[in-house]
């Protein structure tokens, strides 16, 4: 007799993985995939000691820039986070983050809407992100709208 996982577990284990590819292609330190009203962290995988973000409240992501650069279908890409926007909101949010440094933020586009954000973060340093990369963020999202 085989077991199979039901089909919402074998959807989550997936995603999981491609989460953890994205998190190995990348060196991030951080990658997660927001869903839903809000677009609240519904996936995550971590590098080793690497704080979660999953329960953190204090980010409205409705005001912030980057959100809504996204929301509107354009992929965001910083090498340098801390610099990107002198918003005091959106600076509490690189702290709130754990020290986000830089980081490449995805729609997930399926029928011409936005149905999940798919977000890189590197905590610390800046990082000059490739266009390898970045092309493998947008694969990835790619194979997560396929997903959904």
């Amino acid at each position: 007799m085989t077991f199979r996982a039901p089909a919402a577990d074998h959807q989550r284990i997936i995603l999981l993985d491609v989460l953890e590819e994205l998190l190995d292609a990348t060196g991030a330190s951080r990658v997660t995939l927001r869903q839903g009203e809000g677009f609240p962290v519904t996936h995550e995988t971590l590098a080793p000691g690497i704080p979660s973000i999953r329960d953190e409240s204090t980010v409205d992501l409705r005001t912030q820039p980057v959100a809504l650069e996204v929301t509107a279908g354009r992929q965001v890409v910083q090498n340098d986070s801390r610099s990107a926007y002198d918003d005091p909101a959106f600076q509490h949010m690189l702290q709130a983050y754990g020290g986000l440094a830089a980081q490449i933020v995805t729609p997930v586009v399926r029928g011409g809407q936005v149905v999940a954000i798919l977000s890189v973060h590197r905590l610390g340093q800046p990082h000059g992100w490739t266009e390898r990369e970045t092309q493998s963020c947008s694969d990835a999202a790619s194979r997560i709208e396929g997903l959904l």
